[in-house]
C-alpha cells in the first residue's frame, strides 16, 4: 500500500498550493477504483476538520499529490475549485468529506455532480454550524423519507 500521512507537515507541503494548503491527485486508501478494490475518501476543510481524518489514517501522497486539501482564509477559490473537480473526476475516490461552510463555496460544483460514486459528504466544522437543509445528501434522505418537498 502507500504511505500512511499522519501530521499538519504534510498537509502544508503538499503539491498544488500555498498559503498552507495542498492538493492534488494522489490515493487515501489502498488505491483501486470501480474494478471492486477500496475507493479512497478525499477530504477537503479546515485544519482542525483534515487532521482529524489524517490522523484516523485517510490521508495518502504520491508523486502526483493527495486526497486532502487544507483551507483557510488564503486558499484561493481557484484551488478549491480545481482540487474539487480533480477529486470529483478521479474514479479511484468514492467518498469526499467536506466541510459545509467550505462547500458553500462550490456549491456549484456539487450540484452539477450527478453521479453515485464520489459521494460528497458535508461535515459541520468546529467553529461552523451544520445546516442539514443546504446540504443535497440530507435533502435527497428527507425525500427518500417522504419528509421533503
Amino acid at each position: 500500500g502507500r504511505p500512511s500521512v499522519g501530521g499538519m507537515a504534510a498537509a502544508r507541503g503538499s503539491a498544488g498550493g500555498g498559503g498552507g494548503s495542498g492538493a492534488g491527485s494522489g490515493g487515501g486508501g489502498r488505491g483501486g477504483g470501480p474494478s471492486g478494490e477500496d475507493m479512497l475518501v478525499a477530504v477537503i476543510g479546515d485544519e482542525d476538520t483534515v487532521t482529524g481524518f489524517l490522523l484516523a489514517g485517510v490521508g495518502h501522497r504520491t508523486s502526483e499529490g493527495s486526497n486532502f486539501l487544507v483551507v483557510d482564509s488564503e486558499t484561493h477559490l481557484s484551488l478549491l475549485e480545481e482540487t474539487m473537480s480533480k477529486f470529483l473526476a478521479r474514479p479511484d475516490i468514492g467518498i469526499i468529506l467536506i466541510n459545509q461552510h467550505v462547500a458553500n463555496d462550490v456549491r456549484h460544483l456539487i450540484a452539477a455532480h450527478e453521479k453515485p460514486i464520489p459521494t460528497v459528504v458535508e461535515v459541520p466544522s468546529k467553529d461552523q454550524p451544520y445546516d442539514a437543509s443546504k446540504d443535497p445528501l440530507m435533502q435527497r434522505v428527507m425525500r427518500l423519507l417522504g419528509e421533503g418537498e
